[in-house]
């Protein structure tokens, strides 16, 4: 698996703003990523260096249209912790 293939996107909210005052920043990564995989891809697509990596996994929503029901996608997200450097989401 690639870096660019285990880190989806930044994941852009009130709350991911206000982590990044204390050098924390959240991603979309790919399900089956563990942390360890994480940690590489974030240290080598931003040349920063990663001081910890908490994940979360969010099950998917049931959902329905008129008489259709379905699930929204699950998700991982990846809350990374950097002890120096810091990365440019805009």
């Amino acid at each position: 698996m690639e870096y660019k293939d285990v880190i989806k996107a930044p994941i852009i909210t009130e709350k991911s703003n206000d982590l990044q005052a204390n050098n924390t920043y959240v991603f979309s990564v790919d399900v089956k990523a563990n942390k360890v995989q994480i940690k590489q891809a974030i240290e080598n697509l931003f040349n920063v260096k990663v001081e910890k990596v908490n994940t979360v996994n969010v099950k998917p929503k049931k959902k329905r249209v008129g008489r259709y029901v379905g699930k929204t996608k699950k998700v991982k997200k990846a809350i990374v912790k950097l002890s120096e450097g810091s990365i440019e989401l805009n």
